[in-house]
């Protein structure tokens, strides 16, 4: 019977298609607007994620905070190597290394070729904070951080500036005025978690940086440092001890602002994660009114249908159908109706989907669950709307239905 009843609704939407397919055209419209809108939310989150997991999980970054002066300034106070020392001691139980940094705007040149690009000096710990590897060559060696040679490793962004296709081992870079001679070339990293490009980077041994690169007299040349937490240890508590001891090594009174800033990636990576997904279900639920609308769309026709095929409903009752029988067939081609728009919406969605990250430059995700939800909400919404003119086809008087013109 059921079996019978769907051919019917079949036949029935193709006697009227393109009706039909007007009709369906809200739910394929509603479908496709909540799994492209899902989808897209779950490339977004999943970005972020690699974004923040390419800077490395279980991490601190330290900055110094802008600190008010009487003049109206705001400089910053950067961090000593003799500090970094410090924090690196006392907070030995919770972390792995810590990693200071240096760094400054600098101008490249190999050949004809030139380019702008950041300087950081680092020592040892840096690659065993960021993980980060060579793709070609190697990194520094003992002997380099310790006199402070001028050998340098490029990131790929910088590779592709100078070399293009050549290679760029053993070759003199021109760095301000300084000459180094690159040893190896970094792994591709692409953006960060604040969009820059972590690619466009050339790294020196520390002592090359500070002493050729951006000398100074101050003692206080540390734009930052990392610190890679132990795995297990409580980024929460690992902060508010970091606080501490930086209060301590800084000598900020009791009172006093701290000079300095502290981020988690651990943390940002899950209030971001957390903040996408709450917008992309909002962005969901705004989607889904439309499958509502297309509902309203679906109930207006059927009751059009039942009015034009009246005469039909005579018939069929007055040979033996009942009432359930009559309901049935309705609400089959009401739920016909739906599901049909609810797979097309799907296809739609899908090529929707790959299209807008392609585009916007976003992992292509495709939500199988999320598209089985949605089809299955538009099988319900044929059931919810379909009722009503369904429950009024079954009640019609057999005589009166007869006598319709």
């Amino acid at each position: 019977m059921i079996l019978n009843a769907f051919l019917l609704a079949l036949r029935q939407i193709r006697r009227n298609f393109l009706r039909a397919f007007l009709t369906m055209l809200g739910v394929i419209i509603g479908v496709g607007a909540v799994v492209v809108m899902i989808n897209l939310g779950k490339g977004t989150t999943q970005m972020i994620s690699d974004r923040i997991s390419s800077l490395g999980s279980n991490l601190l970054l330290v900055f110094p905070a802008r600190a008010m002066n009487p003049s109206g300034a705001n400089p910053r106070r950067n961090f000593s190597l003799e500090e970094v020392k410090e924090v690196r001691q006392m907070m030995g139980e919770y972390s792995v290394a810590v990693a200071p940094i240096s760094q400054t705007s600098v101008m490249l040149q190999y050949l004809a070729k030139n380019t702008t690009t950041t300087a950081q000096g680092v020592d040892s710990n840096f690659f065993d904070v960021t993980q980060w590897d060579t793709e070609e060559g190697r990194l520094f060696e003992d002997s380099e951080y310790r006199v402070g040679s001028n050998s340098c490793l490029i990131g790929a962004s910088v590779r592709k500036n100078l070399f293009d296709n050549e290679n760029p081992l053993g070759k003199k870079i021109r760095l301000n005025n300084i000459v180094c001679e690159c040893v190896g070339v970094l792994e591709s990293k692409g953006q960060g978690g604040m969009g820059n490009d972590q690619d466009d980077v050339i790294l020196l041994p520390m002592k090359a940086f500070t002493r050729s690169v951006s000398p100074s007299n101050s003692l206080y040349s540390i734009n930052r440092f990392m610190i890679r937490l132990q795995e297990g240890v409580d980024s929460t508590q690992a902060v508010n001890a970091l606080t501490q001891v930086l209060r301590k090594v800084r000598n900020v009174r009791s009172g006093d602002r701290d000079s300095f800033e502290i981020m988690d990636t651990k943390q940002i990576a899950e209030t971001l994660t957390s903040t996408t997904q709450m917008l992309t279900a909002l962005l969901g639920l705004i989607a889904g009114v439309s499958l509502i609308v297309g509902g309203i769309g679906i109930m207006n026709i059927m009751l059009v249908s039942v009015t034009e095929r009246t005469r039909e409903i005579g018939t069929r009752m007055a040979i033996g159908a009942l009432q359930s029988e009559v309901l049935g067939q309705f609400l089959i081609e009401s739920v016909t109706l739906s599901s049909l728009g609810g797979l097309l919406g799907i296809l739609w969605a899908f090529f929707a989907s790959w299209g807008l990250s392609v585009q916007m430059e976003l992992p292509f995700v495709f939500d199988m669950p999320t598209a089985l939800i949605a089809f299955l909400f538009s099988a319900f919404i044929g059931i919810l709307f379909g009722y009503l003119p369904a429950r009024r086809a079954s009640k019609l008087n057999p005589i009166d239905a007869l006598r319709h013109e």
